[in-house]
């Protein structure tokens, strides 16, 4: 199926995301046994399967908050966390990661907010402190994007005193405050409230219609459906079935896959 996206649609150099043949491992335990998968520009890739499965694994490895033990990761045609040398992968001084990272927003199950700043203070903070905006500049961007997020009323708000469900949307503002290319999202509705879910994934419905590259691990199969334009069903560290989300999950071909949606359908 991968070779099939190639073939149909962009090359490989527009790839933001190129995995090819990933493993990672924590002691004995290989978590991630083999994943290769492309995530062209613009296109939403959703990742769904059973809890151990791999996922989060997998997404946390695209920004190299887990180093992975095999294979290769690019991120805009880079190594993600390395540099080739004499056939060899050396990895980057820290600075270098996090210049890497730059370009790379994730959102969490839980927000990761900072509890002693406001949501403005928390949107501001890394585009002055990192990223090295103005001032003014990065307020300027956050207002914006808290309008667009649709908390422009929470400003001065503490995030303690956010439901579940905005201070999510703060988190998303957060990762867009860096001006990413490529959004992660790690299961960015389990933590909440069933009736707080849907302001969460009306914000990424129009990421996506804005035509931001993003990798969604979720158990939204709605959304999945409705907004996902790839789809993978992971299972013990493997790609099990992918494809196009109706395809996928409306006729799915491998009796794991059958199996897991029988149960979440």
């Amino acid at each position: 199926m991968q070779a099939e996206r190639s073939a149909a649609g962009a090359a490989a150099s527009e790839a933001i995301v190129e995995a090819r043949g990933v493993k990672k491992r924590f002691g004995r335990l290989e978590v991630l046994k083999g994943i290769t998968m492309d995530v062209r520009r613009g296109e939403v890739a959703v990742l769904i399967g059973p809890s151990g499965s791999g996922k989060s694994t997998f997404l946390r490895c695209i920004n190299h908050l887990e180093r992975i033990n095999g294979g290769t990761l690019r991120v805009r045609g880079h190594l993600v966390g390395y540099r080739e040398r004499d056939g060899k992968l050396h990895e980057l001084r820290e600075s270098e990661i996090a210049q890497q990272r730059r370009g790379i927003g994730m959102v969490f199950q839980r927000f990761n907010l900072f509890p002693h700043m406001t949501v403005l203070e928390n949107l501001c903070e890394a585009p002055i402190h990192v990223a090295g905006v103005r001032p003014a500049q990065a307020r300027a961007t956050a207002l914006d994007l808290l309008e667009r997020v649709g908390l422009p009323d929470k400003v001065n708000a503490y995030p303690g005193k956010l439901s579940g469900g905005q201070q999510q949307r703060v988190a998303i503002a957060r990762a867009l405050a860096m001006n990413p290319e490529l959004m992660l999202f790690d299961e960015p509705t389990s933590a909440l409230d069933p009736e707080l879910v849907g302001d969460v994934l009306e914000v990424m419905k129009q990421l996506a219609e804005d035509g931001m590259t993003m990798v969604v691990v979720t158990h939204e199969m709605g959304f999945a459906r409705e907004v996902g334009d790839y789809l993978a069903f992971m299972d013990g560290g493997v790609i099990v079935e992918e494809g196009r989300p109706a395809d996928v999950l409306g006729n799915p071909q491998e009796p794991r896959t059958q199996a897991f949606l029988s149960k979440v359908l």
